[in-house]
């Protein structure tokens, strides 16, 4: 072999085992960040029925600053969804009808966005003519501080802060309704 040749296969080799230390780098970085970002997802309990909500602080799509806390003494319907989730832009009008329903009972709908910038929730809610009110949870802290996992979540919160039913999936109408009526009969026993 001339030696040329020599080094031209010393080069290839040398190239192959750098192609190969950065391939197990980039491998071990990867099982690095996600075990870290598991621990972090896991360091939140899983709010379940019977729970007290945990409170927040989130700016609304309408640029106000938000707390859970401040809706005491109503019924919350808290849906989690994000624009690229299609049960939830399949249920986003049987939200609208039950929000304009039971406004006048003190039952109160809220949209948690999750992860998406402003100008693409504000282009979904105008293509679906939703009044109700979104929050945005832009560093998804509140979907973590309340277990959410999969879109769309709801949490049917009962007047005194505590969660009467999460329901995981797509809702309809009927099930929004008999989930309402059935916590603003159990508040009209306590009362």
């Amino acid at each position: 072999m001339a030696g040329w040749e020599v080094r031209t296969l010393h080069l290839k080799r040398r190239w192959i085992q750098i192609g190969i230390l950065v391939v197990v780098l980039l491998a071990g970085l990867f099982t690095i960040v996600t075990t870290i970002s598991g621990r972090a997802d896991r360091q939140f309990q899983i709010v379940r029925a019977g729970d007290k909500a945990p409170d927040f602080k989130v700016l609304g799509l309408d640029g106000q600053v938000y707390r859970l806390s401040e809706l005491r003494g109503k019924t919350v319907v808290l849906n989690f969804w994000a624009t690229y989730c299609d049960p939830c832009r399949q249920e986003m009008p049987d939200l609208q009808k039950q929000a304009d329903k039971w406004a006048d009972a003190g039952v109160v709908v809220v949209g948690m966005n999750v992860g998406e910038g402003r100008v693409t929730v504000n282009n979904f809610i105008q293509q679906y003519k939703s009044q109700f009110p979104i929050y945005l949870d832009s560093d998804e802290q509140i979907r973590r501080s309340f277990g959410v996992r999969e879109y769309p979540t709801t949490f049917f919160i009962r007047p005194d802060g505590r969660v009467h039913t999460v329901k995981t999936g797509m809702m309809n109408e009927p099930y929004i309704e008999r989930t309402i009526t059935a916590i603003l009969a159990e508040s009209e026993q306590t009362s």
